[in-house]
């Protein structure tokens, strides 16, 4: 197998990991919702167009789900001090503590998976885990 297919692998296989996620934890919150305060919760406040390209979202459904969100507490909006026009969004700590609590329950729905691997895979596991991250981590490029 080549390297670019293992790596289409990965990416396939981490969104079937997402979709069995969402079934397992019963959690009726958009995926959108999650990505979005991760993204916030990353970045820092951001420009609502920024926000949704981010997210892969449509400026409209970013501005619905960022109402949403702003209802439910666990974001803030506000004018850009450098552009009246433009929507600054920022998470709250109600937000990072509702992002926290979605992912330790994410980790224990799908730990079971993972159960009958013994420490040789875990270890090469934890390594892809290390690698990905480190290869994600300075990869989003925002314009602020």
């Amino acid at each position: 197998m080549s390297r670019s297919e293992d790596i289409e692998r990965i990416v396939v296989a981490a969104q079937v990991l997402t979709r069995i996620a969402a079934v397992e934890t019963r959690n009726e919150a958009p995926a959108a919702q999650w990505r979005t305060l991760n993204i916030l919760r990353a970045e820092g406040p951001l420009r609502l167009g920024t926000l949704a390209s981010l997210s892969r979202i449509t400026q409209p459904g970013m501005t619905r789900l960022v109402a949403q969100l702003a209802d439910a507490g666990l974001v803030t909006r506000a004018s850009d001090p450098d552009d009246s026009r433009a929507t600054v969004v920022e998470v709250t700590t109600d937000g990072l503590r509702a992002l926290d609590a979605w992912l330790v329950q994410l980790r224990d729905a799908l730990e079971p998976m993972f159960d009958d691997l013994d420490d040789d895979d875990w270890a090469a596991l934890s390594r892809v885990a290390t690698i990905l991250s480190e290869r994600t981590s300075s990869r989003v490029e925002v314009a602020r």
